[in-house]
């Protein structure tokens, strides 16, 4: 007996014919069964699971080569005494390199691919981890991945796969990690200040009058955020007096006018800064710089700014690569935003670099009847030399090459996921742009190793 339905009655309803049996001869299909069930025993290590040309490995070969004793200064677990075992920071160092070569930049996600993910299980080799190693390991080992940049650099140049005659500049605006309604004017940061200030304080009077409201483990986790979100607004405060003296040190030299009480900053990110992005919006971001070579497509220089304009960005970079190589290179690829003239003097001025880049309005001095590459009465000789240079044949094709390193460069970045940080301070989103440095070169130079030998 069927059942009948519940829509017989409706007449505006349809009636629904039966589907149609499968037309399948001789009888019912017969279908391999899925059984999750059932216990399996598998004698395969992890090293037998993980392909022979899988990335982890040539993570892990790179990890090895490194030098890592100014990571093992700071462990106190020594043979022959109590106390836990330390983690190997080799291991902690491959598995950032990894997940940034997969997009990966959150250690909580880290943490859990760890326990999913073959690749980072095989690098892990049976050892635990947790995020917050992790994230420590980021934050507090900046100047360590700093001097990797600068130690695989040489490398590729004692090995003469690289030189650093000339090299190509450009910058790119990554979302920082705070809202843009988390910038507050002063009246408003003081008045967060107070409030940030009397939470602390009922939290540490909580701790003695109810130990029963919550775990002292809760009341101590409740107390580190109050007191880490006061110190955030102070520094707000900090960077906002920052901001003020930069704008009226711009406003004497360039007339730029502004409005003392329109200043804002970010109670979430202070550091963070409001910035025209790609897609024509205005974000928090930071302006993360990387110098290219040309030939080669290697990473050299990586420096992070909260600046929204690549003006000024051109002689820190020069003098950081002089710092780290001990010389300075001779040619710079620019795009327009960093040919202000002050930049391309002091180049010149102070390591003879030759700047590469367009001049201003070129086109539109051009159709007015003047020579935009002519010097003027007040350019310095620097300044003269580039504005010639740039109306050259040689120097519009040498230029040319700016776009197929420093943005190729920049666009590898993009693909491993550089649209967002995650973590939040200028000094936290340079080590996440030196391990994406490190990450491209560190794939680059398996290629070019192996053009070498052909």
């Amino acid at each position: 007996m069927t059942t009948p339905s519940l829509f017989a009655d409706d007449p505006t309803i349809p009636e629904i014919a039966p589907a149609p049996k499968p037309a399948v001869s001789g009888g019912t299909p017969r279908l391999r069964p899925v059984e999750r069930c059932q216990g399996q025993i598998r004698w395969a290590s992890l090293d037998e699971l993980l392909p022979p040309d899988h990335c982890a490995r040539i993570v892990w070969s790179y990890v090895e080569a490194v030098d890592i004793a100014p990571l093992l200064e700071p462990i106190k677990a020594v043979a022959g005494q109590a106390g836990r075992d330390a983690n190997d920071p080799r291991v902690l160092l491959a598995l950032w390199l990894y997940a940034t070569s997969e997009g990966v930049g959150s250690a909580r996600e880290l943490d859990r691919l760890c326990i999913e993910h073959l690749g980072y299980q095989w690098l892990c080799g049976g050892m635990s981890m947790n995020y917050h190693s992790l994230a420590d390991f980021r934050k507090d080992h900046v100047e360590y991945l700093d001097q990797l940049l600068t130690d695989g650099v040489a490398t590729l140049l004692h090995e003469e796969l690289i030189d650093l005659k000339r090299v190509a500049q450009d910058g790119m605006r990554v979302r920082a990690s705070a809202g843009a309604s988390s910038f507050r004017r002063e009246p408003t940061l003081q008045k967060c200040l107070e409030e940030a200030q009397q939470q602390v304080d009922a939290l540490r009077s909580q701790v003695d009058e109810d130990a029963g409201a919550a775990s002292r483990r809760q009341q101590k986790a409740r107390q580190r955020a109050a007191e880490e979100r006061r110190e955030r607004v102070q520094q707000a405060l900090a960077e906002r007096q920052k901001l003020l003296d930069l704008r009226e040190q711009q406003q004497k030299e360039k007339g730029r006018k502004f409005d003392p009480a329109e200043l804002r900053t970010s109670t979430t990110d202070p550091e963070a800064r409001k910035m025209k992005m790609p897609d024509g919006g205005t974000r928090p971001a930071y302006n993360v710089q990387f110098a290219t070579t040309p030939e080669s497509g290697i990473i050299v220089g990586v420096d992070v700014t909260n600046s929204g304009g690549d003006g000024g960005q051109l002689a820190p970079m020069v003098d950081q690569l002089k710092e780290r190589y001990g010389e300075a290179p001779e040619e710079a690829l620019v795009d327009g935003g960093y040919t202000t003239l002050d930049d391309i003097e002091s180049v010149y001025e102070n390591d003879k670099v030759k700047v590469f880049g367009p001049v201003k309005d070129a086109e539109k001095k051009k159709a007015a009847g003047a020579d935009p590459f002519q010097p003027r009465k007040n350019d310095g000789p620097g300044v003269s030399a580039w504005r010639q240079r740039m109306g050259t044949d040689e120097g519009r094709v040498t230029y040319k090459l700016r776009a197929q390193t420093a943005e190729w460069a920049n666009a590898g970045a993009r693909n491993r996921g550089l649209y967002q940080v995650l973590v939040r301070g200028q000094q936290k989103v340079l080590a996440v742009a030196l391990l994406h440095a490190l990450v491209h070169n560190m794939l680059r130079a398996v290629v070019l190793r192996q053009q070498n030998k052909k």
